[in-house]
């Protein structure tokens, strides 16, 4: 089949680094991608999961909690996902200088204690959430039980915000979980950490997933995508320049970080592990009537 003839198919993913990772030789057609041509549309997750439910792009980058809100409208993939452990949105708080809430600092800026009073602290606290329908934000409700003052900001506005003191805290995810450090922040709850405690399953973070009414395509979806993961994982810097240029941290050895830590065998397949992962994060949100 020539070029021409190829159905093409617009393809939402974010700018973080394993998602360009992933999808470099899908695009840019360094595998074989017949019948298809692959269109890509970056966004911001959130923005994704926004356009998810207007159904915009017949494949796009899901958040699962979004994905879980969207079942009836999307399917999905085997391949693609950002599951695994040990990678978790983290919340955040300035080291020191942080304003007080009713009455007392949760953070001792000497050794990092919490206080007894700190899920009392979370509910009062201003907390900069990276998106409403992102899994960060329903893990944080899971674990919290609820979150009266989150706001929603990009996930790129939130580190900067905390360490002007905006927020009380933040939900870091992407390349913040590695660059914290950097704007005088602390770890206060691993929340990636908390659910491998409860569940003893990796963590759904993100997920690739098909329009239904694309269904037919499905596993020639799936397949493709697959080889562009495994192409990637053989030959790491054939898509750097293109993860670089739309990366947020240039840092390469960030980026590899970053890569390392959410691409894996998860991302080739979600296997039977992965997909009890899923069961049980819609079912411990439908239990506390999330979904």
């Amino acid at each position: 089949m020539s070029s021409e003839d190829a159905l093409e198919l617009e393809t939402g993913f974010s700018p973080c680094p394993n998602d360009t990772f992933i999808f470099d030789a899908l695009i840019h057609r360094r595998i074989d991608t017949a019948p298809f041509r692959f269109r890509p549309r970056i966004a911001d997750v959130e923005e994704l999961n926004e356009w998810g439910f207007t159904g915009a792009y017949p494949i796009t980058k899901l958040s699962f909690y979004a994905y879980l809100l969207l079942k009836d409208r999307y399917c999905l993939l085997d391949s693609g996902a950002a599951l695994g452990y040990g990678c978790g949105p983290l919340l955040v708080a300035r080291k020191s200088g942080g304003q007080e809430i009713g009455g007392y600092n949760p953070i001792s800026p000497e050794i990092g204690i919490v206080s007894p009073d700190f899920r009392d602290w979370i509910r009062d606290a201003r907390i900069a959430v990276p998106g409403r329908y992102t899994t960060a934000y329903l893990l944080l409700q899971l674990w919290q039980g609820g979150c009266g003052n989150a706001e929603f900001v990009r996930f790129d506005e939130i580190l900067p915000g905390v360490a002007s003191g905006r927020y009380d805290a933040g939900l870091v995810i992407h390349e913040g979980r590695f660059v914290y450090q950097n704007y005088d922040c602390r770890k206060l709850v691993d929340l990636g950490q908390w659910w491998e405690a409860e569940t003893g399953l990796p963590l759904p973070l993100g997920c690739i997933a098909l329009r239904r009414d694309m269904s037919r395509h499905k596993e020639a979806v799936e397949a493709l995508l697959r080889q562009s993961v495994d192409h990637a994982r053989r030959n790491p810097r054939a898509g750097i320049e293109f993860i670089k240029l739309h990366v947020q941290e240039l840092d390469e050895r960030v980026i590899s970080a970053h890569i390392s830590l959410y691409v894996n065998e998860f991302t080739l397949s979600l296997g039977e592990t992965g997909m009890r992962a899923v069961e049980e994060l819609e079912e411990r949100a439908r239990c506390l009537g999330i979904l």
